[in-house]
């Protein structure tokens, strides 16, 4: 008898221990937060730098930073930003730390003046109509839910942005969403932010 209600306490306290585990699960996987969204919405090279052959040339971005949790706050440290061609560094710039808001979405304007050891490449290839820059964003991220603030996420993302011979976006998708680029390349990035 003694040994029943001995085996019968320790079920309940399993039982018990197994409701709260698939709760916490619940909770953790209802309260964990989005990473927020980071597409390129314009691009402009403006035509002074194509026709007339100069030297110098400038990139004109239009980067909007999505916020889409509920429930959590971000706070961004500084942004770098940079535009390569092929492998060469076209331009860069860096945005500085701010705070983000519930489901809220930021415009990040910016003009960067471009490479000119690069920029006539850069140049012939979109008077080709062949041109096509990637684009790199790295930073670190926090979250603050329900006033407890997390630790710090990286953030390395690319996209590759094909520009037409109007020196702007060109094809189907004229929206570009910045995504993950590889793990091994990630981690040498996050390690250049610390």
């Amino acid at each position: 008898m003694f040994e029943s209600e001995n085996k019968h306490f320790y079920l309940c306290i399993l039982e018990i221990l197994a409701v709260l585990g698939l709760l916490a699960l619940v909770l953790w996987l209802s309260l964990r937060p989005k990473s927020p969204t980071y597409t390129i919405v314009d691009i402009t090279i403006p035509n002074y730098g194509l026709e007339n052959g100069t030297q110098n040339g400038s990139i004109a971005y239009i980067l909007e930073i999505g916020n889409s949790n509920k429930d959590s706050r971000i706070y961004y440290d500084t942004s770098y930003l940079t535009f390569y061609y092929g492998q060469d560094k076209v331009a860069e710039t860096t945005i500085a730390p701010f705070h983000q808001g519930r489901h809220k979405t930021r415009s990040q304007l910016g003009d960067i003046d471009a490479n000119p050891q690069v920029w006539r490449a850069v140049r012939n290839s979109i008077l080709n109509a062949t041109a096509e820059l990637k684009v790199t964003l790295l930073t670190k991220i926090r979250y603050k839910t329900w006033g407890i603030k997390s630790k710090q996420h990286g953030q390395d993302l690319q996209g590759s942005i094909p520009v037409g011979k109007d020196g702007k976006l060109s094809g189907k998708k004229k929206k570009i969403k910045l995504s993950h680029g590889s793990r091994k390349l990630r981690r040498s990035s996050l390690r250049l932010l610390d």
